[in-house]
């Protein structure tokens, strides 16, 4: 198997890479005009995607960056090194049996006047699936991310939120018994207690805030990712 990282090959040094060809090259270049514009930020490009591949193991991890010089690029391809870091470690431990797919793709969720959100969906396939999200929101002023938190500007926000969305989990239970959220006053006595202002996030077309929840973060794996959209 080809891996990039045996190869020496970082994501990071990739972004260095392809920044040069879109420097140097008229081609790149052209082509990324045809790229649509998102906001006045930057352009959303796409890096060449992770691929690798042996028998029973198998990894296709599509790579978004802002076009402009963010440290959000950064943060993103971190992320990207640690699907990548654990693709390594499946295929070293079990290097002949078992299965271990992943496939990680963008789109593109908020794009305001002033905020642009990426959203990254992975799905890993191993003994069972897993489905995770992964939202970066940025200022599209700075090129810096906004936390949740950031957004909503103060404790008290933050506080009336979490209530929020620990009534729409318990109206959503009693309307459909097949809904199942981990609350903290349910028999195990440690679900969700309230937002962080860390979770994943997003604007829509409403100008309405998302809060988005990975797999098993506060419900069963049979519920996939969920969300709650705010009132307010």
């Amino acid at each position: 198997m080809k891996n990039w990282k045996k190869a020496g090959i970082s994501t990071a040094a990739v972004l260095v890479t392809f920044g040069a060809a879109v420097n140097l090259s008229p081609v790149v270049a052209n082509a990324m005009d045809t790229i649509p514009v998102v906001g006045s930020i930057a352009k959303v490009v796409t890096l060449p995607s992770r691929q690798m591949k042996t028998d029973n193991k198998e990894a296709d991890i599509v790579i978004p960056q802002l076009e402009q010089v963010s440290d959000v690029n950064k943060d993103i391809l971190r992320y990207i090194d640690d699907l990548v870091a654990e693709y390594d470690k499946a295929v070293a431990k079990n290097p002949n049996g078992g299965q271990y797919r992943v496939h990680s793709d963008y789109e593109v969720v908020t794009d305001t006047a002033k905020y642009l959100s990426l959203r990254i969906n992975t799905e890993v396939l191993e003994a069972g699936g897993e489905q995770r999200v992964k939202i970066f929101t940025v200022d599209k002023s700075t090129g810096k991310a906004v936390s949740l938190l950031d957004y909503l500007g103060s404790k008290e926000k933050l506080d009336t939120a979490s209530k929020e969305i620990l009534k729409q989990m318990k109206t959503e239970m009693a309307a459909d018994d097949t809904k199942t959220y981990f609350t903290a006053d349910d028999e195990m006595g440690d679900g969700f207690k309230g937002l962080s202002g860390k979770e994943n996030f997003y604007i829509d077309k409403n100008g309405k805030t998302v809060i988005v929840f990975g797999e098993y973060e506060v419900a069963p794996g049979s519920m996939g990712v969920v969300s709650f959209t705010l009132a307010e």
